[in-house]
């Protein structure tokens, strides 16, 4: 069986050996590039066949499945396990990514000081960084020109994949949202469902 050039890309750029868009510079703090292994099969990053009338470039998120989905066009899509609100905590409908910030500055919302008041001492930001909740990458969910306080962003922590854990972020492991950001832009439209 001989293997096409083809072939090869397109497994390199599902895998992550390879990113499309933008090129993939060396990090300022360490990133496991093989932290999917961490999480069963089924939440690893793939492209797949995705029936959606949705145009390319969308990203539409099953919460209910914890699936995020970034339409290819052509009925593919690439898809990645995700962490998403808790019941209490979930959206759904529309938004844009207005802002793109890699390893981003974190301040609690007000329902995480309300839970947890020692996070007050991040009041005015906790940089960047591998302990920071935003992780690697930081896409910033907008409606208009609202800011939703929603987030699709990294983090440490492979084993919240697949759950409903986070306060209406959409969370990643830190290489598929290091992946999903050099493929998107500003400007991207946001389905959650």
């Amino acid at each position: 069986m001989s293997v096409s050039r083809r072939t090869v890309l397109s497994y390199a750029l599902s895998s992550g050996l390879l990113l499309r868009g933008k090129a993939f510079a060396s990090e300022p703090f360490p990133v496991n590039m093989k932290e999917s292994e961490d999480v069963e099969y089924k939440w690893r990053r793939r492209d797949m066949a995705y029936q959606t009338n949705e145009p390319a470039g969308t990203i539409v998120v099953e919460s209910r499945n914890c699936f995020l989905y970034h339409v290819q066009g052509g009925g593919m899509a690439t898809r990645y396990g995700v962490s998403v609100g808790k019941s209490t905590m979930a959206w759904s409908g529309e938004a844009t990514i207005k802002k793109m910030t890699p390893w981003p500055i974190w301040v609690p919302a007000p329902y995480h000081l309300e839970h947890m008041p020692s996070l007050v001492k991040w009041i005015h930001g906790m940089p960047g960084g591998p302990d920071n909740p935003l992780g690697a990458r930081a896409m910033y969910l907008f409606k208009g020109e609202v800011d939703t306080i929603n987030r699709i962003h990294g983090g440490s922590k492979p084993e919240d994949i697949g759950s409903r854990h986070t306060a209406g972020c959409i969370g990643m492991l830190n290489v598929d949202v290091i992946h999903l950001y050099a493929n998107v832009q500003i400007g991207t439209r946001v389905v959650m469902i």
